[in-house]
């Protein structure tokens, strides 16, 4: 009888016993990374608009990563139904966080979901040809030089970076913009805006990055 009272003794300090997680010994800076998107510079060889721009992304606990990019925007367009010639150069930079959403966080490969503030001040020049008052003669110019815009928008950003070798990184972002203000000077409706792309298109965008760790 004493015997069987030990055993279920036994078993219940069993029971009792909690199981402890090991504490997260992860270091709170675990580097950063330098990356160079291709998309934007791609665009500008194939397109009259494009942008490059590099991004500085900093590690904490493989878990959060504040980012900054910095990028120059270009855009010369000559449009062969209306006449209008628009251009714009100038730079933006975007400022966030991502955070990444795998299970295992040390793992080569992340995915991460995140968002961006961003912001633009810039100048457009437009030319169109003098237009000619069918009716009473003379003609008035349609053009401008160094009108004043800036633009601030909001993007929400998923992605994913896997390692290809060594510090060697690979990855791609998808983006969604929205607008928050915007100055589009005296004549509105800017053609392009440098970082959020071409007005009236989409608000959907994306790059690939090539990623250096460090």
């Amino acid at each position: 009888m004493s015997s069987t009272c030990a055993i279920a003794q036994g078993g219940s300090s069993k029971a009792k016993q909690t199981h402890v997680e090991k504490n997260d010994t992860t270091p709170l800076f675990k580097g950063f990374a330098v990356s160079f998107d291709l998309v934007g510079a791609i665009q500008k060889m194939v397109s009259d608009y494009g942008q490059y721009e590099a991004s500085l992304r900093i590690n904490l606990k493989d878990k959060y990563f504040p980012v900054f990019e910095l990028g120059y925007g270009m855009s010369e367009h000559d449009d062969a139904v209306t006449n209008n010639y628009y251009k714009a150069n100038a730079p933006y930079a975007r400022i966030g966080l991502d955070f990444n959403i795998l299970k295992n966080k040390h793992d080569i490969y992340k995915m991460f979901a995140g968002f961006r503030l961003a912001a633009t001040s810039f100048k457009y020049d437009l030319y169109h040809p003098d237009i000619t008052d069918p009716v009473w003669g003379g003609s008035s110019t349609y053009s401008a030089t160094g009108v004043k815009c800036s633009y601030t928008w909001v993007e929400a950003v998923i992605g994913i970076d896997a390692k290809i070798w060594g510090p060697f990184h690979l990855g791609w972002t998808a983006r969604y913009r929205s607008r928050m203000s915007a100055d589009e000077g005296d004549y509105g409706n800017c053609w392009y805006v440098p970082g959020f792309g071409k007005r009236g298109k989409t608000n959907l965008g994306g790059t690939f990055n090539v990623t250096i760790n460090i």
